[in-house]
């Protein structure tokens, strides 16, 4: 039985990629510090054999007794509401934490795959964006923190696999949605189906017309596994391409949920990017992927988790003013 360390185990990615390694048989060693995982989403595998979870920082040493075939470096904060309200810890979890683990893969020979994020690309001023485009960061600005520990976070890993020959895989991750994310994590789609299902009216920053790319999150951990098994070390783009603009995908939710809300305007947060729409050239070409499921499927799933959760948890979700 082959083994695999997934950081950030606990979160919304993590915690999927928990559930695609043990359904391939998989010894899964799960960890996390909480910080903004949630023990929820992956209490249903406690009681397997085949299923560890450490409660621990990665910016601290990390030790694993016995072999790793592989370790996923999920851990970190990924909405703005997160990353704004702890700048430092951000940091370190690209910077030391990525040490640690290029260094524990090292230490086992194990294939390590990175969560990195389209924020690399900042503003973007090349549209579709594909992974030759060298970006366009504020480094000191609010999304900074962000944005600077996850260019680091790849500069480090493939420092690591040119001077140490260590396996490692890079993965861009563009804006993903489905059940399990936090309706508080400051997101465009939990935020505004959250603000639907509590008959609030949706929120829209700046004049709407900013677009975004949103994957289902089943599509996107399938990218995942064909990256970590493939052979190539550059970064990849895993997303959805079907792009829409911010307001017209407030009006999709308002039809889907079948309300009747309306749309406010609140100013733009500083440096929130004007398009975000991956160029999956590379992903089809080298791994054969490409997403199967189309917005409405997988937003009448996101919808009917969303559906499921207490009042209670639906109620003390706050709306956030920072859109991803």
């Amino acid at each position: 039985m082959k083994k695999v360390l997934i950081t950030g185990a606990a979160g919304f990615l993590g915690s999927h990629l928990c559930d695609k390694f043990i359904q391939m048989d998989y010894k899964v060693i799960a960890m996390d510090n909480l910080i903004t995982g949630d023990l929820k989403n992956i209490e249903h595998l406690f009681k397997l054999k085949n299923f560890t979870f450490y409660e621990h920082d990665v910016t601290t040493f990390v030790h694993i007794p016995g072999k790793l075939d592989y370790i996923l470096h999920f851990a970190s904060p990924a909405s703005p509401i997160d990353y704004l309200k702890i700048p430092i810890q951000t940091l370190k979890v690209g910077s030391l934490g990525t040490h640690n683990l290029l260094g524990l893969a090292k230490e086992k020979k194990a294939t390590i795959l990175i969560a990195s994020t389209s924020e690399v690309y900042g503003d973007p001023l090349v549209h579709p964006q594909n992974e030759d485009y060298l970006g366009n960061v504020n480094t000191i600005g609010p999304r900074g923190v962000y944005d600077e520990a996850k260019r680091f976070q790849e500069s480090l890993t493939m420092a690591y696999h040119t001077y140490h020959k260590l396996e490692t895989r890079i993965a861009r991750i563009f804006n993903t949605y489905g059940p399990r994310m936090r309706l508080n994590d400051g997101r465009v789609v939990p935020a505004f189906i959250g603000q639907s299902l509590r008959g609030e009216d949706l929120t829209v920053f700046g004049d709407g017309l900013q677009t975004r790319s949103f994957c289902y999150v089943d599509d996107l951990i399938d990218g995942i596994c064909k990256l970590l098994f493939s052979d190539y070390v550059n970064p990849v783009n895993i997303g959805n391409p079907n792009e829409i603009t911010i307001l017209d995908f407030a009006k999709e939710i308002i039809r889907l949920t079948n309300t009747d809300q309306k749309i406010i305007y609140k100013p733009l947060p500083v440096d929130d990017p004007m398009q975000r729409q991956p160029d999956i050239t590379r992903a089809k070409t080298i791994l054969g992927w490409e997403p199967m499921t189309t917005r409405q499927e997988g937003l009448l799933k996101t919808l009917a988790y969303f559906k499921s959760l207490s009042n209670q948890d639906l109620y003390k979700s706050e709306h956030r003013s920072f859109e991803s």
